[in-house]
């Protein structure tokens, strides 16, 4: 604008005060302006925003806002649930401890909410399935169970207490209650443990060996449960967790695994490429989440697990210190999620954060991306979430990530190819109002040559195929402008080359005429921009490479403009309105051939300078 005023006075000066002159001057300046601002920017922003969240869709990441797109791509840590997200949430029983398997798997299939379909298989919460399917393997049907022991009533599974308990009616008109939860939970409440067919007091070695088996199942990745019961005389008075859940007995443990979603291993390896740290949150024992965190490569050398209990004993100055030390949250309740977040914010990263639950609302609306599940999550927790993975898998949030990456390198690309032919034109109307020149374009020109490249061209450098290239570079900081120092560097520097062509037209027909002058530049000028698409499709040098045709929609930019541009200096009716003068062969050569030029200079120069850099 500031040029512009500039150019606006120096012209009123030499063409003296008049008012046609002012209304001539004015109009020019004021083109200038409109050709100078990239007005169509916004227009591109939110169109490139708006196909690249279409097709991320398709791949099962669903943005629910469009400004989280830019967020993705600074992403320096993601804190993801395991079950489900890093597994595949297919629990199966691999293994018992226990003296009487029987009793043990039929407690577990009482005491879940599962129930078999038609064809015998388990519907419900992916755990509780997999003991209902395990007793059925094991020659104990729920169907059976359950008309045998019809459910009474029951104390509802709550993270806190980490157990749930059902009672049941015996035939005999007696009651019992069944219990399974965490181990360490469980074993608190018993005091007598089944063994050899009868029930013997539970001592202190039988809480070592069952702590010992628990932890070995621990190590091989199993998630682990245990089961106890009790008898009743009669219909328990209460149904409150502290009064049923007591002087309970032992009865065994229930190892399953949860498989590794395989695509996930490759996805950490991506994250640790990138510059994004991958860590572990669950509910499960310390020492699954270690073994499973170990197979997956989220926990390496030097990094550490912590529990949720551990967490409750740091303050948050503690835990600000310590918290990068940590690759696996274990044992966590939901408000820890949040305090997690928090730490990792208050340390300057940009924090992801998955949930699925109506307690993870908290923790994701903190989080500067949060995500939410589209398969197991809650409509509560998907609506404070910026992102939902259709299929709550781990791998589509690094390719989430990976897109918004590309999405965000791509509108740089639509800003540099915008800004530095502008930059071009405002230059070559400062040199001849400097030099005391005709203006080397009609207010119709600037018009022109901005409708032209402004739109088409910019959209197609914005839809550029995205490069895995994006992964192998860390994170960008949340708080840098776009408009840095060495991108404002590449602005000037290959607007100044554009604008050398330009200008060089016009000084080749002013010889002839100003008419011709002003012809040659507008049309340099138009066919230099659209030349120069090719050379801000990626930072080095693009030419004679396979990347020079490999968007179609950049070719189908380059061809209908080339198509407009020659209409309007070939056709008779039209260049009547464009002011276009009549060319030579030559002088039409000299057109594309200064153009061309321009984008063959600019490629040499990214060939000297980039090249290095961008590898």
């Amino acid at each position: 604008l500031a040029i512009c005023a500039v150019i606006f006075i120096v012209g009123i000066l030499k063409e003296g005060v008049t008012p046609q002159n002012i209304l001539n001057t004015f109009m020019v300046a004021v083109s200038l302006a409109v050709a100078a601002i990239p007005e169509g920017l916004a227009a591109v922003v939110t169109i490139v925003l708006s196909i690249g969240v279409t097709k991320m869709s398709k791949r099962n990441a669903v943005i629910r806002k469009l400004t989280a797109v830019e967020t993705l791509g600074c992403t320096q840590v993601i804190c993801s649930d395991k079950t489900g997200t890093l597994t595949q949430n297919k629990m199966t029983v691999v293994k018992h401890e226990g003296s009487d398997i029987k009793r043990l798997v039929s407690v577990m299939a009482l005491c879940s909410d599962a129930e078999p379909d038609e064809n015998g298989e388990a519907v419900g919460e992916p755990t509780e399935c997999a003991l209902v399917n395990d007793a059925q393997k094991e020659g104990c049907p729920k169907k059976s169970l359950s008309v045998q022991y019809p459910r009474v009533g029951e104390a509802p599974f709550d993270s806190m207490r980490k157990r749930m308990t059902t009672i049941h009616r015996a035939n005999d008109g007696t009651y019992f209650s069944c219990t399974k939860g965490a181990p360490d939970e469980i074993l608190k409440r018993c005091t007598s443990i089944w063994r050899d067919g009868r029930k013997q007091p539970i001592t202190e070695a039988f809480r070592q060996e069952i702590l010992s088996q628990n932890k070995a199942m621990a190590d091989q990745a199993l998630r682990v449960l245990a089961a106890a019961g009790r008898a009743w005389n009669q219909m328990p008075s209460s149904q409150e967790p502290d009064f049923l859940e007591q002087d309970l007995c032992f009865l065994g443990l229930c190892g399953m695994i949860d498989p590794v979603r395989p695509e996930v291993v490759d996805a950490i390896r991506e994250c640790r490429g990138a510059g994004i740290r991958p860590v572990m949150i669950t509910g499960d024992h310390k020492d699954t989440a270690v073994a499973i965190a170990k197979e997956l490569g989220i926990l390496e050398v030097g990094w550490k697990a912590v529990t949720g209990a551990e967490i409750d004993q740091l303050s948050d100055e503690e835990l600000d210190r310590r918290i990068e030390e940590y690759a696996v949250y274990a044992r966590v309740q939901p408000e820890h999620k949040v305090r997690i977040v928090d730490a990792w914010k208050r340390k300057g990263r940009i924090t992801a954060m998955t949930g699925d639950g109506v307690n993870d609302a908290p923790s994701i609306k903190r989080a500067d991306i949060g995500i939410g599940m589209g398969i197991t999550g809650t409509e509560v927790s998907k609506d404070a979430a910026s992102m939902v993975l259709a299929d709550d898998n781990f791998a589509t949030i690094v390719k989430a990530i990976r897109n918004g990456r590309n999405i965000y390198e791509n509108i740089k690309k639509a800003i540099l190819f915008l800004l530095s032919g502008n930059f071009a034109a405002i230059l070559v109307v400062l040199f001849n109002s400097l030099l005391g020149l005709p203006v080397p374009f009609a207010a119709i020109h600037l018009l022109f040559i901005n409708l032209l490249t402004d739109s088409l061209p910019a959209i197609g450098l914005g839809l550029e195929p995205h490069s895995e290239e994006v992964m192998k570079r860390k994170p960008r900081n949340a708080n840098e402008s776009i408009l840095t120092r060495p991108f404002l560097g590449e602005i000037a520097l290959y607007g100044v080359v554009i604008a050398i062509a330009v200008a060089s037209a016009f000084l080749m027909g002013n010889k002839t005429s100003a008419a011709l002058g002003m012809t040659m530049a507008f049309a340099v000028l138009c066919s230099a921009r659209l030349f120069h698409g090719f050379s801000c499709k990626k930072k080095g040098p693009v030419i004679f490479s396979k990347d020079f045709f490999n968007n179609k929609f950049g070719l189908m930019a380059f061809g209908l403009g080339m198509v407009f541009l020659n209409s309007v200096l070939l056709v008779p009716q039209l260049k009547g309105l464009f002011k276009i003068a009549d060319m030579t062969g030559m002088q039409f050569a000299w057109i594309y051939i200064l153009s061309f030029g321009s984008m063959l200079v600019i490629q040499l120069i990214k060939a000297i300078f980039f090249t290095k850099s961008e590898k």
